[in-house]
């Protein structure tokens, strides 16, 4: 059992153990979302790669106008989410609960808000992981192919198909992996404007931000 903000999160189905850097920029971000014009009585929120479901339960704990809905692939996960979400006394009635890979199965939802967490490991840097990390943690929660990027490309190239307008999404990441994040956003996202009337206005306006290591480990980006 550890502490998340201010949430008891259960560790016994042993999925991916939730980092000191993830609840600094969580914090953050719940902050920023409490104090925006966001300001609809029922805020859609996705929690993505949930694992824990820390994430989304900090949401819920700390935002009283917020649905959320949980999202990942492993059936572990899935369990580890529902005896949290107990745990910390939240509502049934404001949240959903999906077994799935990334966006399957959302094809009709849009969000106001977007959290992912995925996996960044680079299997480059496995000699970078502390042992006990190796140890711990399941190996589908850390690595994403030789650059760490597989699952945030693939993130990144649909994420805005789930946005409301001026919906937002947070990602974190490895500090190593922001400029081809940024190189991602500014070409697939983000052209070059032609002249009227063929110009296009930004999809995206994005900012990195740090940790408390001070180290880039988070994006928020709006649509």
């Amino acid at each position: 059992m550890i502490k998340f903000l201010n949430c008891e999160i259960d560790l016994s189905k042993k999925v991916f153990q939730p980092r000191i850097e993830t609840e600094f920029w969580v914090g953050k971000a719940i902050d920023e979302i409490k104090n925006s014009k966001l300001k609809i009585k029922n805020l859609e929120i996705l929690d993505l790669f949930a694992g824990t479901g820390c994430i989304g339960i900090a949401v819920l704990k700390n935002i009283k106008k917020a649905q959320v809905d949980f999202t990942d692939i492993s059936k572990e996960a899935i369990e580890q989410i529902k005896i949290n979400l107990k745990l910390n006394k939240i509502s049934s009635e404001r949240y959903g609960i999906y077994k799935l890979n990334l966006f399957e199965k959302l094809k009709n939802k849009k969000y106001d808000v977007i959290f992912a967490n995925p996996p960044y490991v680079a299997l480059d840097r496995i000699s970078e992981v502390q042992k006990e990390v190796l140890e711990k943690d399941p190996k589908k929660s850390l690595f994403a192919g030789r650059n760490g990027m597989f699952w945030i490309e693939k993130f990144l190239k649909e994420v805005k198909n789930y946005l409301k307008k001026d919906g937002i999404f947070y990602l974190e990441f490895d500090p190593f992996q922001k400029e081809k994040i940024k190189e991602i956003l500014e070409k697939d996202y983000n052209p070059p404007s032609a002249l009227p009337p063929f110009g296009r206005a930004p999809d995206f306006k994005f900012t990195f931000r740090k940790d408390q290591f001070k180290k880039f480990r988070w994006l928020k980006a709006m649509y």
